[in-house]
C-alpha cells in the first residue's frame, strides 16, 4: 500500500511550494533595497556586493537592468563605478551566478556642504531673522542646525524653517555689542559649519510706515496733509520711538523738499499750486543713531485744492444771422499757430530795440555836434574881446 506522501495530492503541493519558493530574479522590487549609499560626482565609487566570496562571480544590475555606467567587478565582487555622474543614480543589485540576490542598495550622488551665505534683518528690537543661501548645490537632502548667541552667553536655538531657509531669534540681547550665528548643513557627504557676527543696533532697521494717505486741505491752495500708521512689526510704546522722514516734490521736477516728524499727520505748507505732487514716507529709530532708515513708502500723487468753476458758454455771432445759401461751399479754415505767433512778436519786439537804438544814437550825435560849434563859437569871441582889450590900450 503505497505511503501518504505517494499521492497524486501530495505530490503536487509539495511541486508547488518547491516551484513558488524557488529564487527568481523577477522577485527583486526597489521597496527591497537594503539601504542608502552617498557618493560624490565625479569620483569613483564603490559599491559593495553583501556577502559575496572572493573568487565566485556576481552579476550587477541597475534599475533591474544588466545596462550599466562605465565601471569594473573586483575580485571579491564589488562595483567599481568610475567618475560618476547623475545618470550613475538609482538601485542597485547582485546576484551570485545561480541567480540569488546577495545585496542591493539605492545610489545618491552629489557633493558635501560647503560654507552659507547668510544676511540677518533686524525689523524691530525683539525679531531677528537669518536667512542662507547655499554656496555649493549639493543635489543631497540636507539637515540644518543653528544657534546664536551674544558676547560671553551660552548658545541659544535659532528657530528654524527649513522650507524658506530661514530662522528666527526672539528677544535678543540687544545691550550685547556683537552676535554670532552658527548654522551647521549635513549631509550623507559631510558637514559644514558657517559662522557670522552681527551689530543688532546697527542692522536695525524697520519696515515702511503703512496705510500713507495724502489729501488736499480744501480752501488752501498751498497745502497737503500727509497721514500714516506705524508698521504693524514695530511694538506700540514708548520705549522705542520712531522719526519718519516725508518727502514731496511736483511731478516732473528733480528736486525734493523734507519734512521730519514723530507725529501723524504733517502739513505741506508749500505745495506748488495747480500741480501734481509727489508723496513718500520712511522711518528709523529715534534713539538709535546708528540703526537705518526704512525703505521708502510707495509714491503718491496728489494735488493741492482749487477752486473750480464752470466756464460761461460764449455767444456766437454767427448763431443770429444764418445766410440763406443753396450751394454749399468749401472752405479751409487757418490754424492758429503760437509758435508762428510767438516769432513773429520777437521779431517785432527786436525791430523796435533795434530803431529805439538808431534814435537815440541820432539824437546823441546831434547833441555833440551842437555842443562842438558852441565852444567854438565861444572860443572865437573870447578872442575878439582880448583883441578889442589890446588895441585900446596901445597909445595913440
Amino acid at each position: 500500500m503505497p505511503g501518504p506522501l505517494s499521492s497524486p495530492v501530495c505530490l503536487t503541493v509539495i511541486w508547488f511550494l518547491s516551484w513558488s519558493l524557488r529564487p527568481s530574479r523577477a522577485q527583486i522590487r526597489t521597496d527591497e533595497v537594503s539601504g542608502v549609499q552617498y557618493g560624490r560626482l565625479g569620483s569613483n565609487v564603490t559599491l559593495a556586493c553583501g556577502k559575496s566570496q572572493t573568487g565566485i562571480p556576481v552579476a550587477w544590475h541597475l534599475n533591474h537592468s544588466s545596462a550599466l555606467p562605465w565601471h569594473k567587478v573586483t575580485s571579491d565582487g564589488s562595483l567599481v563605478l568610475l567618475h560618476v555622474d547623475h545618470s550613475a543614480q538609482g538601485n542597485y543589485s547582485c546576484y551570485d551566478n545561480r541567480g540569488l540576490l546577495l545585496h542591493s542598495v539605492k545610489l545618491s550622488l552629489g557633493y558635501p556642504p560647503g560654507l552659507l551665505s547668510i544676511s540677518c534683518q533686524v525689523p524691530n528690537h525683539t525679531h531677528v531673522r537669518c536667512s542662507w543661501v547655499e554656496s555649493v548645490k549639493t543635489f543631497l537632502p540636507a539637515k540644518y542646525n543653528a544657534s546664536f548667541r551674544g558676547n560671553g552667553q551660552d548658545w541659544r536655538p535659532c528657530v528654524l524653517n527649513v522650507a524658506h531657509r530661514h530662522c528666527d531669534i526672539y528677544h535678543p540681547a540687544f545691550w550685547q555689542p556683537i552676535h554670532t550665528l552658527r548654522i551647521i548643513e549635513t549631509n550623507g557627504l559631510g558637514s559644514e559649519a558657517t559662522y557670522v557676527q552681527f551689530r543688532l543696533h546697527v542692522l536695525l532697521k524697520p519696515d515702511p510706515p503703512q496705510s500713507v494717505l495724502v489729501k488736499e486741505l480744501e480752501g488752501y491752495s498751498k497745502r497737503l496733509i500727509v497721514s500714516w500708521n506705524i508698521p504693524s512689526s514695530w511694538p506700540v510704546h514708548d520705549a522705542f520711538p520712531l522719526v519718519f522722514h516725508i518727502r514731496y516734490r511736483p511731478l516732473g521736477s528733480m528736486y525734493w523738499s523734507e519734512i521730519f516728524s514723530q507725529e501723524s499727520p504733517v502739513v505741506i505748507f508749500d505745495a506748488l499750486a495747480g500741480h501734481l505732487h509727489q508723496v513718500q514716507v520712511r522711518a528709523r529709530d529715534e534713539l538709535n543713531s546708528d540703526s537705518q532708515w526704512s525703505e521708502w513708502s510707495p509714491v503718491l500723487l496728489v494735488q493741492p485744492w482749487e477752486v473750480y468753476t464752470t466756464p460761461q458758454p460764449e455767444e456766437d455771432p454767427e448763431d443770429f444771422f444764418v445766410p440763406f445759401n443753396t450751394k454749399p461751399e468749401t472752405s479751409t479754415a487757418k490754424s492758429h499757430n503760437p509758435v508762428l505767433d510767438d516769432e513773429g512778436n520777437l521779431g517785432l519786439v527786436i525791430l523796435l530795440v533795434l530803431f529805439s537804438v538808431v534814435i537815440l544814437t541820432t539824437v546823441l550825435s546831434l547833441i555833440f555836434v551842437v555842443w562842438v560849434r558852441q565852444r567854438r563859437r565861444d572860443h572865437v569871441t573870447k578872442q575878439e574881446l582880448n583883441s578889442m582889450v589890446k588895441m585900446k590900450s596901445m597909445p595913440i
